[in-house]
């Protein structure tokens, strides 16, 4: 998924405050579910971050392009643990190279009535997709 870095992204100095690349993480792991007929929620439950270990590479900039690219790393019967790398694809007014900006593992619970509880055999399927 690629977004653009507006102004209300940065600080004072241009830079990408560092709370919104998690953002710009859980828009890319919506994204998944929504761009599928699998549902993040509903009622037969929801996920829930519980574990995020990140590592801020280099600033992302106002202007730049991003990409936030998702992936599968682990698999279990309640939880997985997804990572996601935000790269520079592209500047505002001239070429650049792809760079890695930014890398996380982040681990999300599949909850129901508020207890961790064991994802649908279709919810296993799809994120096995994306290994």
């Amino acid at each position: 998924m690629k977004f653009r870095v507006y102004y209300e992204d940065t600080d004072a100095a241009g830079i990408v405050y560092h709370a919104n690349y998690i953002k710009f993480c859980e828009r890319a792991r919506s994204e998944m579910f929504f761009n599928s007929d699998i549902k993040p929620f509903s009622k037969d439950g929801y996920f829930v971050v519980s574990a995020i270990n990140a590592k801020f590479i280099k600033p992302a900039l106002l202007g730049d392009l991003i990409e936030v690219r998702t992936k599968v790393s682990e698999l279990k019967k309640v939880c997985v643990t997804i990572n996601q790398q935000i790269y520079r694809v592209g500047k505002l007014k001239e070429q650049c190279e792809e760079e890695l900006l930014f890398s996380a593992d982040i681990t999300v619970a599949f909850m129901r009535e508020d207890k961790p509880a064991k994802m649908s055999d279709d919810i296993i399927k799809f994120l096995s997709s994306h290994i």
